[in-house]
């Protein structure tokens, strides 16, 4: 009688215990779905933005929109966390060794820039690489600042910070996280038009997140400066070489 009592005892328990696990990975879920929506509807908005709306503006303005505007993505994800709670720390960023990160992100970024960049105009394919060039460089400065500051650091923030996180959180799988936040991030670029860039940047996504996963020290900022100085360094090199 007490062994039964003890089985029942356990089946409730774990029963409890399965449904308050599958309310937790559908609350996650929805914050999930939520997150990436509002992503993408701020994308979408930012985009007609610069079509109809930032061209209207003075140049000093313009200049401080462009990078405001990216900071806007990490909205609903942010608003998210500050709901949940939650810190910067557990969607990648370490306090220590902040230079070292710094420093690997670099490395990252030249490399990358040797090999999809430099290598490719060397052998007569500038024209796939990119075709935005500056002779002035104050703009070229201005376009580092803006890669790393903006476009970077909002698209870091949410595709390996706060959605790479969550999945994560939903099914304990690297390979998982690793495969949905790329493929969302190469869906990002879809406004650009370019079935090409979505493919191309899913790929780079995954790269990212294999850099972070196999390189001792590479972090979340790591990946904001390594996505930014690559960015930046595709309009250098095709501004002078």
């Amino acid at each position: 009688m007490d062994n039964n009592l003890e089985e029942l005892r356990s089946d409730v328990s774990m029963n409890n215990n399965l449904k308050e696990l599958r309310s937790r990975e559908k609350s996650l879920f929805v914050q999930l779905l939520i997150a990436v929506l509002g992503v993408f509807a701020a994308g979408f908005g930012v985009f007609l933005f610069n079509q109809h709306l930032l061209m209207s503006f003075s140049l000093p303005s313009r200049m401080i929109l462009m990078i405001v505007t990216q900071w806007l993505l990490f909205l609903v994800p942010g608003i998210l966390m500050i709901v949940n709670k939650e810190k910067f720390s557990e969607i990648g960023f370490i306090k220590e060794k902040i230079a070292l990160q710094i420093g690997i992100g670099v490395l990252i970024a030249v490399s990358m820039s040797l090999v999809f960049t430099i290598l490719p105009i060397i052998l007569g394919f500038k024209d796939m690489v990119g075709n935005i060039a500056y002779t002035q460089t104050w703009k070229i400065v201005y376009h580092f600042f803006y890669a790393i500051f903006g476009v970077a650091l909002a698209e870091e923030l949410i595709f390996r910070g706060y959605i790479f996180h969550k999945l994560l959180e939903i099914k304990n799988s690297k390979w998982f996280a690793i495969i949905i936040s790329s493929l969302l991030f190469g869906l990002f670029h879809i406004f650009n038009g370019n079935i090409i860039q979505v493919f191309m940047t899913a790929l780079v996504g995954i790269l990212f997140c294999i850099f972070r996963e196999k390189i001792k020290g590479c972090t979340l900022l790591s990946l904001i400066i390594a996505h930014g100085v690559y960015d930046a360094m595709i309009v250098l090199w095709v501004s002078i070489l």
